[in-house]
């Protein structure tokens, strides 16, 4: 984990303490990495409730209620379908904080709409509105799939430093 990740973890699980809150992730593209960030901080158990790892459009339908008809008019990446990750991760958790993250890391897998690099970010505080956000993140894979752990946690920073 790079210190950039570590520094950002540690300072989100700081802000969850001092509110009390539990987070939840509902994690595609990144394959969990943004849970291996936090619970590697120490104390993490105070703060972190669960993570879902919804690589599959089926596990997305399963574990977290994401429409199939959202998935065929939007696709797997597309802020409507993390949107519907948020709200499953809030409505299968105590989690008063939630992020998602669909996109596509590559090498493969882009088209001329939706290019290899693209990821759709969400965040929700229990009771208010999602947040979110489409970035298309340059370089290969691994470089892909690490900006986006950096960026979902700067977006979780925020969120829960704005109570």
């Amino acid at each position: 984990m790079s210190e950039e990740i570590r520094t950002l973890a540690e300072q989100i699980g700081a802000a969850l303490q001092a509110q009390r809150w539990q987070l939840a992730t509902a994690e595609s593209c990144t394959g969990g990495l943004v849970s291996a960030a936090v619970t590697e901080i120490a104390g993490s158990s105070g703060w972190f409730d669960r993570g879902f790892v919804t690589y599959s459009n089926e596990a997305k339908v399963e574990m977290l209620g994401v429409s199939p008809l959202t998935l065929h008019a939007h696709g797997a990446v597309s802020e409507a379908t993390v949107r519907e990750m948020l709200a499953g991760a809030l409505a299968k958790s105590v989690a008063h904080v939630v992020l998602a993250i669909s996109g596509i890391a590559g090498p493969a897998g882009g088209t001329a709409e939706k290019p290899v690099g693209t990821v759709c970010f969400g965040w929700q505080r229990r009771g208010y509105p999602a947040q979110c956000l489409t970035l298309l993140l340059p370089g290969d894979r691994a470089a892909v799939r690490d900006a986006a752990v950096k960026q979902a946690l700067r977006g979780l920073l925020d969120l829960s430093r704005s109570a």
